[in-house]
């Protein structure tokens, strides 16, 4: 499945700018960043319930924002892309050297 993940960081303490980073690295680590703080994730139920459990740890909900979005599939029949960067997935078999 196809998630987009959305999070607004509080950074005005040096806690919330930790905190940001984390967040980031935690979407980096199951998907595609293509804005600021707004990933492409391609996953299955079991690794979008750990993306879920993993970023729910790092964010202060008293004071910080996550939004997750299941797209359904195709995705690329629901999402257009304009701009310079486009996002570039692979299949989990797919060997890029």
């Amino acid at each position: 499945m196809w998630v987009v993940v959305c999070y607004d960081v509080n950074t005005e303490t040096r806690e919330g700018r930790k905190r940001l980073r984390r967040v980031a690295q935690v979407c980096k680590n199951f998907g595609q960043r293509v804005q600021k703080s707004v990933f492409e994730c391609q996953v299955d139920e079991m690794k979008y319930e750990q993306l879920r459990k993993k970023l729910l740890k790092e964010v202060k909900l008293e004071l910080d924002n996550l939004r997750l979005y299941r797209l359904t599939e195709p995705r690329e029949q629901r999402v257009e892309e304009y701009g310079a960067t486009r996002t570039l997935f692979f299949d989990e078999e797919t060997l890029v050297v």
